[in-house]
């Protein structure tokens, strides 16, 4: 679905929370990855007197937080879409900000393998 969008709100108590528009009546399935791993407890529910626009909310587990970069990538679960990621740096202050940048498009890599992935298996069920 290719006219979603997510704009975060906050981060507060551990808790990623955001704003998602789509064009749709029906909650959109999202998955948050960090590290290749989905994170649980994603909450996507629509907001009152708004068509089309729903809260997101992603606890972020602190055992997945540690010194270093972490980086969360949401996507819709469908598609496999990236609509947003949040970075989370702990520990020694980073003497730059390419180490974030570094995460950042890891975690994009592990996503375009595994969308390339499936893609190759469709073609050969077809």
């Amino acid at each position: 679905m290719a006219d979603m969008s997510l704009e975060k709100a906050r981060i507060h108590a551990g808790i990623w929370e955001g704003v998602l528009t789509a064009p749709v009546d029906v909650a959109p399935e999202l998955e948050v990855m960090h590290q290749a791993q989905a994170v649980p407890g994603v909450e996507v529910a629509a907001l009152a007197d708004q068509s089309g626009q729903f809260s997101v909310r992603v606890p972020i587990p602190a055992e997945l937080l540690g010194d270093g970069v972490q980086t969360f990538v949401i996507q819709d679960k469908s598609t496999g879409q990236t609509l947003d990621s949040f970075v989370i740096v702990t520990g020694e202050p980073l003497q730059a900000d390419i180490r974030a940048e570094m995460d950042l498009l890891r975690s994009e890599l592990d996503m375009l393998k595994r969308a390339f992935r499936r893609h190759c298996q469709a073609g050969d069920d077809a």
